[in-house]
């Protein structure tokens, strides 16, 4: 018998992909120079030359066998090492290699850390707007996703509703910061009241509550902003990571988990990670790509072609009348729809081959998403549509 809950999950297809496979259907028909496709968070920055150098360094180099042969299901060591020392270097931490534990990318992360800290029947708080697959990542562990409403004015998090939500069938608080699709960076001060607030609930509920911090925008921040790094704040941290954006590695699904040694029962706990990679079947992430990463976990991002399109369509739509809070990082504006219903905007920009998300999945409808992440020429050719649009709208 199949199991009618895995195959239900075809049917609530997510939005975001059916929008990028219109657009190439589309661009057959019209030209793909006539599309103005905003809705996949696809790394557009090039690999870094550095990267590229060490994979063709370790293919010429290394035997078949030390390339693609089994990695130890704990991750490779040299990877790990070379993670730990980088982020000890960045954020003045004092990591040790064995509490890193390699994935295939923040998905799969993301997927062990949820199932090593819940049980069912017990609640994961996360903050609007957020990305909808953490719906499947927490359900399928019988563990019920719970969506505190958003602060739409800065896209911090709205505390006083969080306060009201928590409770003793609290096990988790899941946090995105860079955020997907606000672009939100969360400041220390509030980094600093979510620790000492859930430190207190701790207490009062006795038993932890971890924070899942989904990290994967780490590296994309603007203006010179400093990214404070959540696992200072809060020991009961699970990082989850990805290089997927950070180095535009989508395809090669690498990233991990990292425990601190300071939560509780540390140990104990990356036992538990480890333990729900195998029971997931998520065992030996590849070899070749924690060989490259033990090489390149240093490399950052050019952020110059992001943080170009990011100016030139913020000041764009915000000189055209749209509303929206300028993104410190990842590459997403969060824009409210005007006349209020993002469905209604989404469906008059689709007759102009113009592609844009809905913020309805992301818990926050009024608003849609765009993914700046595209050439700067499309940006220019979109932004007489986006014109057309509002005031379209304007006139309703």
């Amino acid at each position: 018998m199949i199991n009618e809950q895995y195959k239900n999950m075809l049917g609530g297809k997510s939005v975001i992909r059916e929008f990028s496979e219109f657009a190439a259907a589309r661009g057959k028909e019209i030209g793909y120079e006539n599309v103005f496709d905003y809705s996949l968070g696809n790394p557009s920055v090039p690999v870094p030359d550095d990267y590229t150098k060490e994979m063709e360094e370790l293919l010429k180099t290394k035997t078949s066998m030390e390339l693609h042969g089994y990695s130890p299901s704990l991750g490779l060591p040299v990877f790990k090492e070379s993670v730990a020392a980088s982020l000890n270097r960045r954020f003045g931490m004092n990591y040790t290699p064995e509490y890193i534990f390699p994935t295939s990318g923040a998905a799969g992360a993301l997927a062990h850390a949820l199932r090593c800290v819940t049980k069912p029947g017990d609640e994961v708080l996360t903050f609007a707007p957020y990305f909808p697959e953490y719906g499947p990542y927490v359900n399928l562990t019988g563990a019920v996703l719970k969506v505190v409403p958003a602060d739409t004015e800065s896209f911090q998090i709205n505390f006083e509703k969080l306060t009201e939500m928590l409770n003793e069938n609290t096990a988790a608080v899941l946090i995105n910061t860079p955020n997907n699709p606000s672009g939100a960076v969360y400041s220390a001060e509030t980094l600093e009241k979510l620790a000492k607030l859930l430190t207190e609930k701790q207490q009062e509920y006795g038993h932890e509550i971890f924070i899942i911090s989904d990290e994967p925008y780490r590296e994309i921040v603007f203006d010179g902003a400093e990214l404070p790094y959540v696992s200072r704040f809060y020991a009961n941290t699970l990082s989850c990571y990805s290089y997927s954006k950070s180095l535009s590695l989508p395809g090669e699904r690498i990233g991990y988990v990292y425990v601190p040694q300071k939560a509780t029962d540390g140990k104990a706990l990356y036992s538990a990670v480890a333990g729900a990679a195998r029971a997931g079947g998520h065992v030996c992430a590849p070899s070749l790509w924690q060989k490259v990463i033990a090489r390149c976990a240093h490399l950052r991002p050019d952020l110059a072609s992001y943080d170009r399109n990011r100016k030139a369509l913020y000041e764009g739509l915000t000189r055209m009348g749209y509303e929206m809070a300028k993104p410190d990082g990842a590459f997403y504006l969060f824009i409210k729809a005007p006349g209020g219903d993002a469905n209604a905007f989404s469906d008059a920009a689709k007759k102009k081959d113009l592609l844009v998300v809905p913020g309805d999945g992301f818990g926050c409808p009024g608003y849609f998403r765009v993914c700046y992440c595209v050439s700067l020429e499309m940006i220019q050719k979109s932004l007489p549509v986006f014109e057309e649009l509002i005031q379209e709208f304007a006139e309703k």
